[in-house]
């Protein structure tokens, strides 16, 4: 899958205000206001701009911080790293693979097997679940 490239104008039909702020413009949501930070739903989160999947429920958890946080993407191609010199501090900013969306930053604060910690904005990722339909659970 190549590179997914929309102009502002386009992703703005797209996104709402919010989104297109955090996801095109490299925003973040305050702490604990996102609608997955707290979130323990199972399922697969996806980009919200272009639909990549991104984390499992299974690799996500409770940091503490606010944001929704995985120690492991699903695979190691659908997120890039860029060093984030930005408000005075140096991180490490986490894009999407596919269409360079802002999703948050990693840390090497979090837990076992990997160290890392992957705090995303709600507002970069839609979450996909596994629900089953009527007609699949009544035979």
């Amino acid at each position: 899958m190549g590179k997914l490239n929309k102009t502002d104008r386009e992703w703005q039909r797209e996104l709402s205000p919010e989104e297109f702020r955090i996801a095109r413009q490299k925003g973040t949501e305050p702490a604990f206001t996102g609608k997955y930070w707290n979130s323990k739903q199972d399922g697969v989160y996806t980009c919200r701009c272009c639909g990549a999947e991104l984390f499992s429920s299974e690799t996500k958890y409770d940091s503490g911080c606010g944001w929704p946080s995985f120690f492991r993407p699903i695979n190691s191609t659908v997120i890039e790293e860029h060093e984030d010199l930005s408000h005075g501090m140096v991180r490490t900013e986490i894009v999407c693979h596919h269409c360079d969306a802002h999703l948050g930053h990693v840390f090497e604060d979090g837990p076992q097997p990997t160290g890392l910690r992957y705090c995303v904005n709600s507002a970069s990722l839609e979450l996909k679940t596994q629900e089953k339909s009527d007609e699949e659970t009544y035979p």
